[in-house]
């Protein structure tokens, strides 16, 4: 990126002590995260708006980041939760026919510190070899000494819930594509299935593809309780994607334990994590977690291998659920849980609504539908 005069030099510190001096396009002051990458070539704005990425710091693989801007349509929340981004370049001239605004203007609006012009593949290497570390961008000081004490000062994310700092305040409809006004009715509907979707850091394309598989949705915030999600009497029980710690959250655990059994319940990515430990399971973190668009999972009931888009930490230790749950999908790239089957429930570690990403396994929610309507089918 061709360097102007107003650009404010930054420096990144990583808690090894390690450090890349890089410059802001956006933003200016300090920010505190767990550095991660993501190995996406494109939906930078899927990633900064997803609220999975909540206390981290996300550096993109891919070279060159805000060539087409940013719009309304691709948005997985209503803002940024992620810390910080980095890029090895910053496009400063976007160009799309849906473009609304820059990266820069998006990321500034919201108080996020952009930062550029370092090695990305130096830093990834770094992560990859030593793990995913906590560090801080500055564009106050190059006092690395300073900077790393304050990094190494950081709780980090073991043991923290940061699905109460991303969960809506209060229940909401969800109609139309958007968050509705309108009253979530007594009644169920007649032609439609009602989901009640637990809201841990839920991406807006998971309740897109409900809508479009003609069901109501229902959004609860992450600290409603198992007899106030069947009070709404849904036809479903969803447990979202969110950031953190899935340790660190018994009181979701507690309502989901309430809730399996008793209807149909699919989990995405900490749904998945959430599942697993209601059944009796325990997590665990992984050495610099999965991050992109591209992960080979292989599907153990066809054998079919399928191409997912990821975005976790966390996983399920199979052994703590072996006797509890059938294993569903595999890693091939670590061998790790990817899945798992119950008889009224479902769950997989991986994003099957994608945004951003293949489409491989959008069957999923077609697959929650059917056994949503095969359990209704017996009640009658």
């Amino acid at each position: 990126m061709p360097l102007l005069r107003k650009d404010r030099q930054a420096l990144l510190v990583l808690e090894d002590g390690s450090h890349f001096d890089g410059f802001a396009f956006a933003g200016k002051g300090e920010t505190l995260g767990e550095v991660v990458f993501n190995t996406g070539m494109t939906g930078y704005q899927e990633v900064i708006t997803d609220p999975s990425y909540k206390g981290q710091i996300v550096t993109m693989t891919y070279p060159l980041v805000g060539n087409y801007g940013i719009n309304d349509e691709d948005m997985e929340s209503a803002g940024i939760h992620l810390e910080g981004f980095i890029v090895k370049e910053y496009q400063r001239n976007p160009s799309n026919w849906q473009m609304k605004k820059s990266l820069k203007s998006f990321l500034e609006n919201s108080g996020k510190i952009g930062l550029t012009g370092i090695d990305t593949r130096a830093l990834t290497r770094r992560l990859r070899l030593s793990g995913s570390m906590k560090g801080i961008i500055s564009t106050e000081t190059n006092n690395i000494p300073e900077l790393l004490e304050k990094v190494r000062a950081y709780p980090g994310l073991v043991g923290r819930d940061l699905v109460r700092e991303v969960s809506c305040p209060k229940p909401y409809l969800w109609k139309k594509g958007a968050p509705s006004k309108s009253k979530i009715p007594v009644k169920k509907p007649v032609k439609k299935l009602r989901v009640v979707v637990l809201d841990c850091g839920v991406k807006y394309n998971i309740l897109r593809l409900l809508e479009n598989n003609a069901c109501e949705v229902v959004v609860l915030p992450a600290f409603a309780t198992g007899t106030e999600i069947l009070a709404y009497q849904p036809d479903g029980v969803l447990f979202s994607n969110g950031p953190g710690d899935p340790a660190a959250l018994p009181y979701i655990v507690a309502a989901a334990r309430e809730v399996i059994g008793r209807t149909p319940v699919f989990g995405i990515c900490l749904g998945h994590q959430i599942i697993g430990q209601a059944i009796g399971g325990y997590t665990e973190k992984l050495k610099f977690g999965h991050h992109g668009i591209n992960q080979p999972v292989k599907n153990l009931e066809t054998g079919r291998v399928e191409i997912t888009s990821q975005n976790h930490g966390f996983v399920v230790v199979p052994d703590s659920v072996e006797s509890k749950a059938d294993k569903s999908y595999t890693n091939l790239n670590d061998a790790t849980s990817e899945g798992m089957k119950l008889p009224l429930a479902m769950s997989v570690q991986y994003h099957p609504e994608a945004a951003p990403g293949p489409h491989d396994t959008e069957y999923l929610f077609s697959k929650f539908v059917d056994l949503m309507k095969n359990e209704k089918g017996k009640i009658k």
